[in-house]
């Protein structure tokens, strides 16, 4: 047997894998620091809205999300609060182009290529494309008009799922000394959950809307929220933001 000294770090590694050791309790101590910290602040808080766009909602879309229907009156409050408190609210919009033929086309969105003969979840569809031969109709890149940008208001065009890489996002946050992000929108699981990630990375505080959020995939949209729960985001449903803004 070896000394004390020496069994020391294998006790201590048992002990923290025992059924003993209460993580659940070091979580919850942990998401009660991440509440305080992530909440919302006059002059530093503004809401993403991610790719609520013709070519993901509308019915017949070869991409449709059914579950964005849902989620559009909850993103328009949101977007009402922010802009009555003067916060910013950034939209996105995922785009392809024949001429950045990325793999976000091939092979991974098949649809956002160029239409052929039978266009549908599957075919190439002209998804977003914009350029030559660009989606028109419920095949868009265009936000939807129940949620229509101002004049004003920044629209992020990126052609890949995180909408940091390749755009302006970061410089415009941070030339308007914006710290904290509200982050909505389709789909949980790809453009929002790579986002997200991609904006803590670059250590903004995020707040991940759990009712603003939608994909055809109900495993996955859960399974997002508890990936980012203990290390990535704060979980929070559009009306508990909405009291925070009340006492901006």
């Amino acid at each position: 047997m070896g000394s004390e000294a020496e069994l020391a770090p294998y006790l201590r590694l048992v002990t923290l894998s025992s059924p003993m050791s209460d993580h659940n309790a070091i979580l919850e101590a942990k998401l009660k620091v991440i509440d305080e910290t992530h909440r919302c602040v006059a002059g530093k808080t503004a809401l993403i809205v991610i790719d609520m766009q013709h070519g993901f909602i509308d019915e017949g879309a070869s991409l449709e999300v059914a579950a964005a229907q849902h989620i559009i009156p909850i993103i328009s409050g949101l977007i009402d609060a922010c802009r009555s408190k003067g916060a910013p609210v950034i939209f996105t919009e995922f785009v392809y182009a024949d001429n950045v033929p990325c793999l976000r086309g091939d092979p991974f969105g098949i649809e956002h290529l160029p239409s052929e003969s039978s266009p549908g979840f599957g075919s190439k569809s002209s998804n977003c494309l914009i350029g030559h031969n660009a989606g028109t109709g419920v095949e868009s890149a265009e936000t939807i008009e129940e949620l229509k940008p101002r004049p004003e208001e920044l629209i992020i065009r990126g052609h890949t799922y995180d909408k940091f890489y390749g755009t302006p996002l970061d410089l415009a946050l941070r030339s308007q000394g914006i710290t904290h992000l509200l982050m909505t929108g389709i789909t949980t699981d790809v453009c929002v959950n790579s986002t997200l990630i991609a904006a803590t990375q670059r250590n903004y505080r995020v707040t991940a809307i759990t009712d603003g959020c939608a994909s055809p995939w109900p495993e996955l949209h859960e399974a997002c929220f508890k990936i980012w729960q203990p290390k990535f985001a704060r979980l929070k449903t559009a009306a508990e933001v909405l009291e925070e803004f009340e006492v901006l």
